[in-house]
């Protein structure tokens, strides 16, 4: 059950704090409503509270002040450092997450305070008791970017529906100096292989087949992915059976330089990783390759989409607009749990067992057809 009465507020809102201290996907997701909330409060101050090393998704939103970046596990000094920075300096606070710090945070941050609750129990009462309106958390059948989007209810503002990508002025030419290839003018791919939890993993048989499907067609191949050795090795043990027209970008890009790599692109292919949540906001042609994640709450958002009902359903390779979210094999798919044995290292069957032929097949039928959406939202083929 969610509140649904408005959140009125006599005076001018002058600074708004958003508080979204989680994983960096979740930050992106949340661009909708920051953007809703410039929208409404075009003169006002928005700065973001999020986790450090997150705020790289944020770099040239145009919506937002500034970013105040927190350790996930602060000490004391900084804690009591933050406290003194945020303490009712603000005419509004909004968290985006049920959790017990973001709470805190709000609470300390603004007399007026809007947020995502969970479901009513008892220990967890206290967050009602110290929010002005809240919307209950579903964590199963809400979409993430609508459950966000639905704070823009309790404050009675226009929805705004679309993910803000990061964007940088010298992103081309840092393109232009890695690329062994006029990347603006020849067909290229882009793989981003590596997800951070070893249960969203395919395979690199997978991978492999892929890039050998597209040397032939003179489509060339970026990778893209993060710098630490464990990543870097897996992309290196690729590479060494892909073709030569292969080139690793991965730990040399920024967030905003990889958004533009694929503004460019012919196609991206990724797993269940906020590359792919990214690629899918670009309006590019995005393969979601999806295991034990429940893609009603996660999947990436298709460009254009702006409806109140979830993108994708719960089972099944299924295509929104420029996503199509191919599903890995399985009854028990999606277990939403972390690998078939349970923690983050360990594997998923269903995403072992997806066949590369049917991604390729996949990027054919990406390639070779258009989306759009009419004028309703739903999508058109």
């Amino acid at each position: 059950m969610s509140v649904i009465s408005r959140l009125h507020i006599k005076s001018p809102v002058k600074k708004i704090l958003v508080i979204v201290t989680r994983q960096i996907g979740d930050v992106l997701l949340t661009t909708p409503f920051l953007r809703s909330l410039k929208g409404a409060f075009s003169t006002a101050k928005i700065d973001v509270l999020l986790f450090k090393g997150t705020e790289g998704i944020l770099v040239g939103n145009p919506d937002i002040n500034t970013v105040i970046p927190i350790d996930k596990h602060p000490g004391i000094k900084e804690a009591l450092r933050l406290i003194k920075q945020i303490f009712r300096h603000y005419d509004l606070a909004i968290s985006v997450l049920s959790g017990d710090r973001p709470m805190i945070y709000a609470f300390l941050a603004a007399p007026k305070r809007i947020s995502i609750v969970p479901p009513y129990r008892l220990h967890d009462a206290w967050k009602r008791w110290i929010t002005t309106k809240w919307t209950e958390l579903d964590d199963w059948d809400t979409h993430t970017v609508i459950q966000n989007l639905r704070l823009c209810d309790l404050l009675g503002i226009k929805r705004e529906y679309h993910l803000v990508i990061p964007e940088s002025p010298t992103a081309q030419d840092t393109l232009r100096s890695l690329l062994p290839f006029r990347w603006p003018d020849q067909p290229y791919a882009v793989f981003h292989m590596v997800p951070r939890r070893r249960y969203k993993y395919w395979t690199l048989e997978g991978w492999v087949q892929l890039s050998r499907y597209l040397a032939p067609k003179g489509t060339h191949v970026v990778i893209t992915g993060g710098g630490d050795e464990e990543e870097m090795d897996y992309v290196h043990s690729a590479i060494a059976h892909m073709p030569e027209n292969v080139t690793n970008l991965a730990g040399k890009l920024t967030f905003a330089e990889v958004a533009t790599l694929i503004q460019s692109s012919k196609i991206y292919v990724g797993p269940d990783t906020v590359v792919t949540h990214l690629a899918a906001a670009t309006g590019k042609p995005t393969i979601a390759l999806f295991g034990p994640t429940n893609p009603v709450k996660w999947a990436p958002w298709p460009f254009g989409y702006h409806l109140e009902i979830n993108p994708f359903s719960r089972k099944g390779t299924q295509r929104v607009g420029n996503v199509l979210l191919i599903q890995g094999p399985g009854d028990c798919v999606p277990c939403h749990k972390e690998g078939c044995e349970g923690h983050r290292q360990s594997k998923s069957r269903c995403m072992e067992n997806l066949n590369p032929e049917t991604v390729i097949q996949g990027i054919e039928r990406m390639l070779h057809t258009q989306f759009l959406f009419g004028v309703s939202g739903k999508p058109d083929f």
